[in-house]
């Protein structure tokens, strides 16, 4: 069975950047899946989902991340590394103080990685586009929701340091001593 490995943080923290220089060095990585479900949503009238109807975006959200989880189980790899995870559903959700079922914590807590590298907010690096809306201070304040998701579910987070891509990546390859 595979590692399965979590690259989180805040919007905007270079996830996507870190998640596509783990791919050009060969890595199995499963992309993150809210940009789909947010584009689907808009071809649909719905222009930003998670603010109209944040239950059903992570809803939508649980059930592919879930799918990706499942996935991942079968693929001949080493390392298997998410954007994202399972416990950020819930993260969010917490930060937008929105009520949700207790299936959410249930299945963080059924479907485990064995690894978490948080990314840290980084303002030079931060910009908005189509599908992210959120500030920079609220992505500030998203990362300490997501560190809390995870150590709340009794994982040690690893924050990766600032830097350019290649030093992000080989940090994360040198704890993980798969370097």
């Amino acid at each position: 069975m595979s590692q399965k490995i979590v690259i989180t943080g805040g919007p905007g923290s270079g996830k996507t950047t870190l998640i596509n220089e783990l791919i050009r060095r060969k890595y199995t990585c499963i992309p993150e899946i809210s940009r789909k479900i947010t584009l689907q949503a808009r071809e649909n009238g719905i222009e930003y989902l998670f603010l109209e109807d944040p239950l059903l975006f992570s809803k939508l959200l649980l059930e592919a991340r879930e799918k990706q989880y499942l996935e991942a189980k079968n693929l001949d790899s080493k390392s298997v590394f998410f954007d994202r995870a399972l416990p950020d559903i819930h993260a969010y959700m917490n930060y937008y103080n929105t009520k949700y079922p207790k299936i959410y914590l249930e299945k963080s807590k059924k479907y485990t990685y064995n690894h978490i590298f948080l990314l840290p907010p980084w303002k030079a690096i931060y910009s908005t586009d189509n599908e992210r809306h959120e500030s920079y201070e609220l992505a500030v304040d998203l990362y300490q929701h997501l560190k809390d998701a995870y150590t709340d579910l009794g994982y040690t987070t690893i924050e990766v340091p600032i830097g350019t891509i290649e030093s992000r990546v080989d940090f994360i390859l040198k704890k993980l001593t798969i370097l």
